[in-house]
Parts: C-alpha cells; structure tokens; sequence
C-alpha cells in the first residue's frame, strides 16, 4: 500500500484561483482545475472543490458559518499575522476551522467564532487570507461556475461530462461527485442514481410568455397544472421513516409532522413524492407565503404551529415507488401511477388541454385561488433531475420577477432604525455576477422589516455610511409595472413602481431572474404599441 500523501498547502488553492481569475479562457479554466484536482488526496477533493466555486459547504449541507460582518470585523482587527509561519495552512486544516466555526453554539458562540475566525486568518498568507475572506462573503467570482467545475471533474476524471452532471443532480454535492469521479470512474458514478432518503435536485421549467409556444412545443397539447403558492418538496419513505425535503434540499421533515403522518398513510413501503406545501386559513384559503416560511423555519413548538399555521399537502409526480424508478417514465405514466398510489384529495388541479383558449380559464382559476398560475407538462417528458427546460413551462402574469438584494440602505421617518430600501439585481448568467435595475422600500411590514434588517446585516460584505453591501443571498419576488431605460444603473434598466410582493426564502441565487429575461421582456413590451424598442 502507497503512503498517503502529506496535506496539500492552502497556497496551492490560492495560487490556482489566482490563475483561474486571470484568464477568461473556457479551456484554460478547464486545464487548470485538471492539473489541481489529479494531485490532490481523495479526503482533499470535497472542500478544494467547494472552495474553488465558493461554497464551503455542500448544497444538501444545512450548515452556515453564522458570520455577520460585525463579528468579521473584529477577526480582522484581532488577527495577528504570523511573520514566521513554522507550517503551512493546509486545505484540510481550512476546511476543518469553517466546520468549527459553523458548528460554534450557545451563548459564547459569537467570541468563539471570532477566536476561530482570528486564528484561521492569523495563519494564512495575503493570498490565502483573499481566498478566506471571497468564501466568507460568497463572492469568489473567478470564473468557475458551477458548469466549468463539473467540465473540469470530467476532464479530470476522463469521463464524459454528461455522467458527470447526471451523478452531480442526484446527489447535490459537487464535491463528492468530484471525488467519485476521481477515484473510482464511470463505473462509481453511475452507481449513484436516485437514494431514497437523499435529496436530490428538483427538475425545473421554462419562464412561458406565450400559451401558443407552449401549446407547439408540447406537441399540441399539454398538461396545465395549478402552480402553487406554496413551498416545493420531496417525500421519500422507506418502510417507516420518512424523510422530507426543500426545494433547497434541506431536511424539513421535523417542521412537517402532518406531512410525515400522511406519508405513512399510503399504501406502499417505499416512495419518492415531489409536491408542495401550502399555508391555508381555516376556510381552506392560501395564507401568504411568508407564514409558511414561519413553519418551514420553526425547530420548537411544532404542535402549536400546526394551529396556528394548518398545512395542506398537494402532489403532483411520482419519482420511485416499491422498487421502480419512474424518473425514464413518461409524465403520463408517472400521473397515473401518483392517482393509483394517493387519495385525490391531495393531487394537484389539472387538465389536459389542446388550445390557448382553454388554458387562459384555467390560469384565472388558479389566480382567483390564491395560486402564482400554472405549469404546462408535455404528456410524454421524461423527469430531468435538476435541469431546467422546455418540457416544463410556468406560465405567471409577466408582470413578476424573482431577485437578489445585493444592499439595504437604512430608511428614514417611519422606518427609522431599519435597513428598508433594497437594492435588486437580476443574474447575468454571463458574468456570474448580478445586475442592478432599482430599488424599492415598498411591500414589506414593519416586522418584516425588522426581521429583514438583522438578517441583512448578517449577510454584510462591506458596511457604508447609508448602509451595507450584502451577499446576493435573499431572494425576493417583485411586482412592477413597467421595465424602463435608465441610465442610473449600470444595467441599463429600471422598474418602475417596484414593490415586493413576498420574500421566497424558498429560493437561493441560482433561482433569481436573469439580465437576459429581463431584456426580453422589456421587447415584449413594445409587441402592442406601434414601434419597437431602438436601442435593443
């Protein structure tokens, strides 16, 4: 047996990013995540892998630092830099301090993440201390989204890409599927496909403007699904625990128990289930959606919760049942396995339509109810774990987008003393990075806001005399009535009247809209008035 090799240096990591960040070259990008990975241990691969894209921890991984830029400031102020340092920061030893510093709890927990903080900081270099810090605030921006990686894994590996991303979609963690495409090849990755008990990612859809595409690209006609106001889950089950999770992936299952008692309620002794929860009033209603986040998010008096806030389940496919995966089967298959397996009380409001004029009653329906409006499934579409297309469609009144606060400014009058003017940014998918079109102050309670504002300043980048520079983590669905040419904004665009219309705690950056959906609709604007826009 080879001796295992000593711990890779955290330089290493740092002079890589440094290389990665100086060229815009796919290839090269590529080449260099192959020459780094080949020489790392097995144990080093995860968290160089997660570090390099800057994420610390797995998605699946329900662990957060708990950093908030006061406590960051005191690190940086405490930390005495070592002249002489007698052995080198290695990446392990990184990884080992952020799991520390995650893990900290109780009352003391604030100083001893800063000691940690302090100390980890003390012992790097400029350069691996820069690396530190763009991880802290989740701003590595080097190029090396999370498609490059899994291209430089492949490559790595010398495996095709494709077995790559299928083994990354079910099982969320693109460190482990580096490491098992590393170290034990095809073979090993195709032997991770769906795990009861193990979340896995969502298949996802297409923003539809037009019933008429979506009516053509389904072949004419199309299943139209009421798409909840409500929050997205999976529901496994193996004999009898039950596991349930997030759109997000995180283990919801103890803040559900009404969920949990209806999974072991069906007739079979192993399933996977994908549906949504919503928060109902006791006339069966939709609450907003923020009371439902208050469920997802309560750890204690679960009991009271369920008088308080009452759960109504509504499924609406059906991944594996007693043996078979269903993922290859048709759309139509797996419905009519889901009816089979549960009461109809709890699937979802359907139809299967032929022409525009039946959908349009159908999303006014789902409107009247409470609901954001519809999904369209072609009939025979196969589940693609985690990937977004035109198999799927939403179609939401176009006037509605998803995005990222990327900084609060302290308000004045009555919001005195709370971070209540946000600015919102869509994703340049071309860039990694986002786009601002405006701000707003408008939509928000006054226990919003105040919730809002502690949260915010936890997610602090850099604080301002009116405020702070925030990670893109908060996600917020906005109302507007018009997308305007401005030249105040580097993107180029304003909203006029933007108002939030709820927080989606349920999404994260990779859900928020993107540069090039917001240009297309501002077009779309100009279809009913007698000239086009002259400057796209």
């Amino acid at each position: 047996m080879s001796p295992i090799p000593d711990e890779t240096p955290f330089a290493r990591l740092a002079e890589l990013t440094t290389k990665l960040e100086a060229t815009s070259k796919r290839l090269e990008k590529r080449a260099l995540l192959v020459a780094f990975l080949k020489s790392l241990r097995r144990d080093e691969v995860p968290p160089a892998v997660h570090l390099i894209v800057g994420r610390i921890f797995a998605e699946s991984d329900s662990r957060a630092l708990n950093v908030g830029w006061a406590t960051l400031k005191k690190a940086l102020a405490g930390t005495k830099q070592a002249t002489l340092v007698p052995r080198p920061l290695t990446i392990l030893e990184a990884t080992r301090m952020f799991a520390q510093i995650a893990e900290a709890r109780g009352p003391d927990s604030t100083r001893a993440r800063r000691r940690l903080l302090e100390s980890l900081l003390g012992r790097a270099s400029e350069e691996e201390r820069d690396v530190l810090l763009r991880n802290v605030f989740g701003e590595m921006r080097i190029g090396v989204n999370e498609g490059v990686m899994l291209e430089g894994i492949a490559d790595a590996a010398g495996v095709d890409a494709e077995s790559v991303r299928t083994a990354h979609m079910f099982l969320g963690d693109l460190g482990m599927v580096a490491e098992i495409a590393l170290f034990e090849g095809a073979v090993g990755l195709r032997s991770r496909g769906l795990r009861l008990l193990a979340p896995m990612k969502p298949m996802l859809a297409e923003m539809a403007e037009d019933l008429d595409e979506v009516l053509a690209e389904h072949g004419g006609q199309t299943a139209v699904e009421f798409k909840l106001d409500g929050a997205r889950i999976q529901i496994h089950r193996k004999g009898d625990v039950v596991r349930i999770f997030s759109r997000r992936l995180s283990d919801v299952t103890d803040s559900l128990p009404e969920i949990v008692a209806i999974a072991k309620s069906l007739p079979a002794s192993e399933f996977l289930l994908e549906g949504e929860v919503v928060a109902i009033n006791a006339d069966g209603k939709p609450l907003p959606f923020q009371d439902l986040m208050r469920r997802f998010r309560r750890v204690h008096g679960i009991a009271a919760a369920q008088e308080e806030i009452p759960l109504k389940l509504y499924l609406f496919d059906l991944l594996h049942v007693d043996g078979q995966t269903l993922i290859d089967a048709p759309y139509r298959a797996r419905w009519e396995s889901l009816e089979r397996l549960v009461p109809s009380e709890y699937l979802t409001a359907r139809r299967i339509v032929t022409h525009k004029q039946e959908i349009e009653p159908f999303l006014q329906a789902a409107l009247v109810a409470g609901h954001e409006g519809l999904m369209a499934k072609a009939l025979d579409s196969t589940y693609s774990v985690g990937k977004r297309g035109k198999k799927w469609f939403k179609i939401k009144p176009a006037d509605l987008l998803d995005m990222a606060i990327v900084a609060a400014e302290w308000g004045s009058g009555r919001r005195e003393g709370w971070l209540s003017n946000y600015w919102l940014a869509v994703r340049d998918e071309s860039t990694g990075g986002f786009q601002m079109i405006g701000k707003t102050f408008k939509g928000l309670t006054d226990a919003e806001f105040e919730t809002m504002t502690e949260r915010l300043r936890g997610l602090a980048t850099s604080e301002e005399r009116w405020g702070f520079h925030v990670r893109p983590e908060v996600v917020v669905e906005v109302a507007y009535n018009e997308i305007q040419r401005s030249p105040h904004y580097p993107s180029g665009f304003a909203l006029r009247f933007a108002r939030i219309v709820r927080i989606r705690d349920d999404k994260g950056p990779d859900d928020v809209d993107t540069y090039a959906r917001l240009k297309d609709l501002y077009k779309k604007q100009f279809e009913r008035k007698g000239r086009g826009p002259a400057d796209l």
